[in-house]
């Protein structure tokens, strides 16, 4: 047993203990026979660096990967990376532009610039795995998978062919979020929303006969140029003699029509709306409501997002090749000369062009430009066939989602699901299996051969320069990983269903239901049995991390300064079903706290003899101090079993920290202290003995899926083991070993030494006098309780058992039916204390009211900063607390 250094320093263990774990295989222990037990990380991008909502998402999975791993089951953690097409390019060619001289993507062959973003990958990529494993992550790195790696390739290039012939993927023409500045479509999730200070302008559109005007309005008046109609809502009394007219579009002349559409709203604005449905989402819906095909929408923009001619020639040239923002200011200019533009009055009378409006504006969040609603042919995926599955699923509890309330989010979204846009502008990913004939049919097969034998013999074909969406690939993740499809077992060796997903709520759509749909569909099954949405880390003041808010955290820099395991658990312990975390270095700190307290304790035991346990059951016990911790034991475990069950990560955290911390290092280690026998200090008994060291061990098993590091040192501290803490067994809750009657005799004692305390800090009694104690009205169970722990009372409470009736000044203090009484005089000055206490039971009190009528006031609760209003509760509270808790102390004068 090697002696444990005096100061706690996690830097020092967690390299160490960490490349043992993995050199041994610790993380993949060879267990043929055992339950397999399965869970898939959430691929982060090959690009990525580790940023706190990983190391929350991370951390409850490792949890229950250790947890599962102790309980003897054959736990597998799949690991391994996204290739990010976006991000992985985007990166490559930033590094291209900084040579000397710059280069381009297209100065290179597709293919040599492919090899450019592999040899980037080998030198550079995959970062984030180093820092995983600085968080204690122990996933099975040996079968690290990557979402271009070969095996996963095939599997992504099968499902895209299958759902072809199928008829559950089609190329179509319709809008996507295009982004200019990177030339591809992009997912909803790569657009970030910004609020920027933007114009309102209201257009007079003259009808096609001349008999007057209809006024719309919009904050984009440049797509004016690819209007293709005005909506009315057709219960609007006032349109209803217009609906099949037409307008002649200023600028352009082009004649489209009034038609009527439940988008148009009567209460907002003029109730008529212009449509661009090949610019604008909404638009595009109420386009194909009015028999516009897709192919015949007018289209104004180029991939720059460039005014571009349209299909009818109407465009003037002095518009063509302008951007949107010189489009606008162009276009807004003409309609005004010609008296098109409906001037807006502001409060002092002042005419302008437009309204001040603050516009929800689209941007890309990696190019930073605005995203354009484009109408482009792109590859889609029959969603809503394949959702219908996977909403059963969920109906039926084949997938429980965690919490329950996020179910109607889920049905919400899948019952309205939208075509999926699989296609991206790109050449880093997979390329699209389809060749194009001459004329524009495509061929979609796995390999070029094959495309070939389908167009036929000298047919020249060509392949789509597209890849595909990551979220595609990855959405094969629990299944493509298992060696699917090559693998004929539909259970992929028991691998599939996984047993549980751990995800942010902010992929739910992007990435969990995708692996339903897929799962469900290619392997008839679903793809994991649980799925638990956690919240977002926020910023302490619960504003959601961002760089341009300069609030986010280095969960690096909080493992350096506190160390992993205090991080851990942190984000255990605040992670409550449903809420967000609010990020708190002060809990980080006192957990770090926790963990030296714990080192402290195994100090002790090293100290007093106490050695590592060489049982697994409680050892035998005669001691009531001892039933009690065994049974105090048993009951934690049981806790644990159970918030675990119920992916309870707070509540089993706390159970564990409330065990550890107060009822073995706080009450148990204290009473089993040895006392001072003159100047020495005697020896613990070996009942003791053998009881706290199986008691530390269970603490070591139950605390190490939240803190491993410290864990495993400490196990190997207390003695040889013949197998590491990673692999040993969890705890059976076995209530055998329970007593009641001893759990209850102890628990009376702590609460009478609490009492005790409580008075005597109170009432300024010095720490060194020893009272006498008498009681009153006790049973003889109470006053036999009292004789069997009366060295244990002087040694805490430092209070000795007298006999008789207490006189003169006294505190008491109730505990069950009997009262306790501490003789003072004497010993303090009990006209002074009065005094004393009466002067800051007013003083709290007056404070107490202060805030009461502050809180009172309507003006100051709203008007307030809401952080401003928490501190005064707060405040109140604490003072209200502090005026009882001392007129408790007063009345204990009498």
């Amino acid at each position: 047993m090697s002696e444990l250094p005096k100061t706690f320093d996690p830097a020092s263990i967690e390299s160490r203990w960490y490349a043992h774990w993995e050199a041994s295989g610790q993380f993949r222990p060879d267990r043929p026979n055992a339950e397999p037990w399965t869970i898939v990380n959430p691929p982060p991008n090959v690009t990525g660096s580790l940023h706190i909502g990983h190391a929350l998402d991370n951390t409850l999975q490792d949890i229950l990967t250790r947890h599962a791993r102790l309980k003897g089951k054959d736990a597998l953690w799949v690991v391994g990376t996204d290739h990010a097409g976006i991000a992985t390019q985007m990166v490559v060619e930033r590094q291209m532009s900084a040579l000397s001289p710059p280069q381009k993507r297209t100065d290179l062959s597709r293919e040599d610039f492919i090899a450019k973003v592999w040899a980037w990958k080998e030198e550079s990529g995959g970062e984030i795995t180093q820092q995983l494993r600085r968080l204690g992550c122990s996933m099975d790195w040996a079968n690290e998978r990557f979402t271009m790696d070969e095996g996963f390739s095939k599997a992504v290039l099968k499902v895209f062919v299958d759902l072809h012939k199928q008829g559950l993927l089609y190329r179509d023409k319709r809008l996507v979020n295009w982004d200019p500045g990177l030339g591809t479509a992009i997912s909803d999730l790569e657009v970030e929303t910004r609020e920027i200070k933007g114009s309102f302008w209201h257009l007079r559109y003259p009808l096609e006969d001349g008999s007057g005007f209809i006024e719309v309005a919009t904050t984009r008046p440049e797509t004016m140029l690819a209007d293709m109609a005005v909506a009315v809502n057709g219960a609007d009394e006032r349109y209803t003699a217009l609906i099949g007219k037409q307008v002649k579009l200023p600028i352009t002349g082009r004649l489209i029509p009034i038609i009527a559409d439940d988008h148009a709203d009567p209460e907002l604005g003029s109730g008529a709306v212009k449509i661009t449905p090949g610019h604008d989402f909404n638009d595009f819906e109420v386009g194909k409501r009015a028999g516009m095909a897709a192919g015949t929408m007018l289209n104004m923009l180029d991939a720059k997002a460039r005014v571009v001619q349209v299909s009818d020639g109407l465009i003037p040239a002095d518009l063509l090749g302008l951007t949107t923002a010189e489009a606008r200011k162009a276009v807004v200019a003409q309609l005004k000369a010609e008296g098109f533009l409906i001037a807006h009055v502001d409060k002092d009378g002042v005419e302008h062009d437009a309204e001040p409006r603050t516009i929800q504006t689209p941007y890309g969040d990696r190019s930073g430009v605005v995203i354009e609603p484009w109408l482009t042919d792109q590859w889609y995926v029959d969603a809503k066939t394949l959702a219908q599955p996977a909403i059963e699923a969920v109906r039926v509890g084949a997938i429980d989602i965690v919490p329950k309330t996020w179910e109607k989010t889920f049905f919400n979204w899948m019952e309205n699901i939208q075509p999926w846009c699989v296609s991206r502008q790109l050449w880093w990913g997979h390329q699209i299996p389809a060749w194009f004939g001459p004329d524009g049919t495509p061929y979609v097969a796995e390999t070029e051969a094959e495309a070939q034998a389908l167009a036929g013999a000298g047919v020249m074909l060509v392949r789509d320069p597209d890849v595909l969406d990551t979220w595609f690939s990855s959405a094969l993740w629990p299944f493509a990983t298992m060696g699917w499809p090559e693998e004929s077992d539909p259970t992929l060796n028991g691998r599939y269903p996984n047993d549980v997903l751990i995800s942010g709520f902010d992929i739910l759509f992007f990435w969990n239901a995708r692996m339903m749909m897929q799962g469900l569909h290619f392997m008839k099954d679903v793809p994991f049995r649980t799925l638990y949405l956690h919240g977002l880390v926020r910023a302490a003041d619960g504003a959601k991390m961002s760089k341009s808010k300069g609030n986010v955290v280095n969960p690096l820099g909080l493992i350096d300064q506190y160390g992993a395991d205090a991080l851990r658990f942190f984000m255990a312990a605040m992670e409550s079903q449903g809420r967000d975390i609010k990020m708190d270095e002060k809990r980080v700190e006192g957990y770090r706290n926790f963990a030296t307290k714990l080192w402290n304790a195994a100090r002790f035991a090293q100290a007093n003899g106490i050695v590592a346990s060489t049982m697994l059951e409680a050892p035998r016990a005669e001691l009531a101090v001892n039933k009690w911790i065994i049974a105090e034991t048993i009951a934690t475990v049981h806790s644990v079993d159970l918030a675990l069950a119920d992916y309870r990560f707070d509540g089993a955290a706390n159970a564990i920290y409330q065990f550890a911390w107060s009822r073995f290092c706080d009450w148990y280690l204290e009473l089993i202290k040895p006392q001072m026998v003159g100047d020495e200090r005697g020896q613990i008994d070996d009942e003791s003995k053998a009881v706290a060291g199986w008691v530390l061990d269970q603490i070591l098993v139950l605390l190490h899926p939240f803190m491993p590091f410290i864990t495993e040192e400490l196990w190997h501290a207390m003695g040889p083991r013949d197998h590491d803490l990673i692999v040993a067994q969890w705890p059976m809750a076995d209530a055998r070993s329970m007593d009641p009657e001893a759990s209850r005799e102890v628990d009376w004692l702590i609460r009478l030494v609490q009492e005790i305390r409580t008075a005597r800090n109170e009432l300024n009694v010095p720490p060194g006098a020893r009272l006498p104690l008498h009681v009153r009205d006790a049973n003889a169970a109470t006053l036999a309780r009292l004789e069997r722990q009366a060295p244990a009372l002087a040694r805490l409470a430092r209070v000795t058992h007298a006999e008789g009736e207490a006189t003169g000044g006294a505190a008491q203090v109730v505990v069950d039916e009997a009262t306790f009484v501490l003789p003072l005089e004497g010993v303090i000055d009990l006209d002074s204390e009065r005094t004393r206490l009466t002067k800051a039971i007013a003083a709290a009190e007056k404070e107490r009211d202060a805030l009461s009528g502050r809180l009172g006031n309507a003006s100051f609760v709203e008007r307030a900063k809401p952080e401003a209003v928490e501190k005064a509760k707060a405040d109140h509270a604490d003072k209200a607390a502090e005026a009882t808790r001392l007129q408790a102390a007063l009345g204990r004068l009498g």
